[in-house]
C-alpha cells in the first residue's frame, strides 16, 4: 500500500493542532507540487527547445496546444467524477466503491479517447487554420498537430489513472511515474528536434514524435500500477467486464459540470488566442511563451488544489467539515506565499526569462510586458485555484462552472476585443484582460466558498 496519508490518519487530526495540519497538507501535496513543477520545467525546457527554432515553430505549438486542450475536456467529467467519489469512499474505508469507480473511469475513458484520437488527426490541418494559423504556419505544423492529437489516447489515460491515485491519497506514485516520463522526454526531444546520435533534425515533429512516445510508456507503467492491486486504488476484470450505470450516473453528476466548465474555458482560451493572432505572429509567439512560463505558476496553485479535493473529499467522507474547512485555509496561505514570491520574480526578471526562450528582440519587447501583468495578479490565480480545488472535492462543481462562464466570456473575451480591437492597446490591453478575468473569478470562488453551502453536498 501506498505510504501517503490514508483516510484513517488524515481525518484522525485535531482541526487546533496546527502542527498535524500542515504535516499532513505538505505530505500530501508535497509529490504532487514536485511532480508539477518538474513537468512544467519539462514543458518549459521543449518550449526553449522549439523557441530556438523561430517564431513560425513557436507559433505552430502555440496553435496546436489550444484544440488540444479543447480536446481533453471531454474527459474532465470522468476525471473530477471518479476523484471526489473515490476521496470520499476512501475517507470512509470503503475501498470496493473506490475500486469500482476507478474501474468505470478508465473503461469510458478509453473508448472515449479513441473517438477523441480520431476525430483529432482527420481535422488537424481544419482546426489549425480554425485557430488562426497562417499558410505558412499551417504547414510546418501540420504534422506536429497529428501527432500531438494522436498522444491524447495515451495522456487521456495516464491523467484519469493518476488523478484516482491522488483521490485516495496516494501522490506519490504518479509523482515518480511522471517526473520520469518528463525526464526521458526532454532527452528525446533534444536529439530529434536537433538531430543527434546520428538521427535526422526533425524540428518541431521530433518534439512531437519524443512527446507520443514518452506518453505511452507513461500510460502502460501506470496501468500496471492499477492491476498491480499493491497500490491504493485497485482495477482488475470485475472492476471493467461492464458497464456499472449507478456509477457512471454518480461521476457523470458530479463531473459534468467541471467538463463544461473547462469546455468554457478552452473555447474562451481559443476565442482569446485568435484575437492574438490578429496582432500577427510576433505576438502570438510572445504569447505562447508568457503561456509556457506562467505554466510553472500554474503548477503550484495545481498541487495545492489536489491537495484540497482529496482532503475535503476524505474528510467529508467520515462527517468532518470543520476538520475539512481548516485543511483549506491553510492550504490556501501556503500557495498564496509561494504566489507572491512567483508574482515578484516575474515582474522584476520579466526580459532575462524571455531571454532563455528566445533572442528575437521584438518577441521579448512584447512578451515582457504581458508576463508583469500576469505577475500581478499570481496571489489570486492561486487563491482561485485552490478553493475551487475544494469546492469540487466536495462535490460543488456547479459554481465553478458559472464563476468561469461569467470571468472567461464576460470578462476575458469581452475584454481583450475591446481592448485590442477597440482601444488598440496591443499586447498590454490583450493580457490587462486576463488579469481583470483573474481577479473577479477570485473573489467569486472565495466568497462562495465563506458560504460554507460545500459542507452539505451529497454525492
Amino acid at each position: 500500500m501506498s505510504s501517503e496519508p490514508n483516510g484513517a490518519s488524515v481525518t484522525a487530526v485535531d482541526p487546533q493542532d496546527d502542527k498535524a495540519v500542515r504535516r499532513i497538507i505538505f505530505k500530501l501535496a508535497g509529490p504532487s507540487l514536485a511532480e508539477m513543477m518538474l513537468i512544467n520545467m519539462t514543458q518549459m525546457v521543449m518550449m526553449i527547445l522549439v523557441g530556438h527554432l523561430g517564431a513560425i515553430a513557436v507559433a505552430a505549438v502555440g496553435l496546436t496546444s489550444q484544440p488540444y486542450m479543447l480536446m481533453t475536456v471531454l474527459f474532465a467529467a470522468l476525471n473530477t467524477g471518479t476523484t471526489v467519489i473515490v476521496a470520499r469512499s476512501t475517507g470512509a474505508g470503503n475501498s470496493d466503491d473506490a475500486n469500482r469507480a476507478a474501474g468505470q473511469s478508465l473503461l469510458l475513458g478509453s473508448t472515449l479517447s479513441i473517438l477523441v484520437v480520431v476525430l483529432g488527426t482527420a481535422y488537424s490541418e481544419y482546426l489549425l487554420r480554425m485557430m488562426g494559423a497562417s499558410e505558412e504556419v499551417a504547414r510546418y505544423g501540420l504534422t506536429y498537430a497529428r501527432l500531438m492529437f494522436l498522444s491524447i489516447g495515451f495522456s487521456s489515460i495516464s491523467s484519469a489513472l493518476s488523478a484516482i491515485l491522488r483521490g485516495a491519497g496516494d501522490t506519490r506514485t504518479p509523482m515518480k511515474i511522471n517526473v520520469l516520463a518528463g525526464s526521458l522526454s526532454i532527452s528525446l526531444g533534444f536529439v530529434l528536434i536537433y538531430g543527434h546520435l546520428g538521427l535526422p533534425e526533425m524540428g518541431v515533429t521530433g518534439a512531437a514524435i519524443s512527446t507520443l512516445i514518452i506518453q505511452a510508456g507513461a500510460m502502460i507503467t501506470l496501468l500496471a500500477v492499477m492491476f498491480s492491486g499493491k497500490f491504493a486504488v485497485r482495477i482488475g476484470w470485475a472492476e471493467i467486464s461492464r458497464l456499472d450505470k449507478s456509477m457512471i450516473y454518480r461521476m457523470l453528476k458530479i463531473g459534468i459540470p467541471s467538463s463544461l466548465e473547462q469546455l468554457i474555458m478552452r473555447l474562451g482560451i481559443m476565442t482569446f488566442v485568435k484575437i492574438c493572432a490578429g496582432l500577427g505572429t510576433v505576438a502570438v509567439a510572445a504569447s505562447q511563451i508568457v503561456t509556457s512560463i506562467i505554466g510553472i505558476s500554474f503548477m503550484p496553485g495545481a498541487a495545492f488544489a489536489i491537495a484540497a479535493s482529496t482532503l475535503v473529499g476524505q474528510t467529508l467522507g467520515v462527517s468532518k467539515p470543520d476538520l475539512a474547512e481548516r485543511y483549506v485555509w491553510q492550504i490556501r496561505k501556503y500557495g498564496m506565499i509561494v504566489a507572491g514570491v512567483m508574482g515578484a520574480g516575474f515582474i522584476l526578471f520579466a526580459p532575462y526569462i524571455f531571454r532563455l526562450y528566445t533572442s528575437d528582440a521584438a518577441i521579448i519587447r512584447e512578451g515582457a510586458w504581458a508576463l508583469r501583468i500576469v505577475g500581478f495578479i499570481q496571489v489570486s490565480q492561486i487563491s482561485q485555484f485552490i478553493l475551487g480545488g475544494a469546492l469540487r472535492g466536495a462535490g460543488d462543481t456547479r459554481f465553478p462552472l458559472y464563476s468561469t462562464l461569467i470571468g472567461v466570456w464576460g470578462v476575458r473575451v469581452l475584454l481583450s476585443y475591446l481592448f485590442v480591437y477597440i482601444f488598440s492597446w496591443g499586447m498590454f490591453g490583450l493580457w490587462s484582460a486576463v488579469a481583470c478575468d483573474q481577479f473577479l473569478r477570485s473573489n467569486l470562488i472565495y466568497f462562495r466558498f465563506k458560504r460554507m453551502v460545500w459542507k452539505h453536498v451529497k454525492v
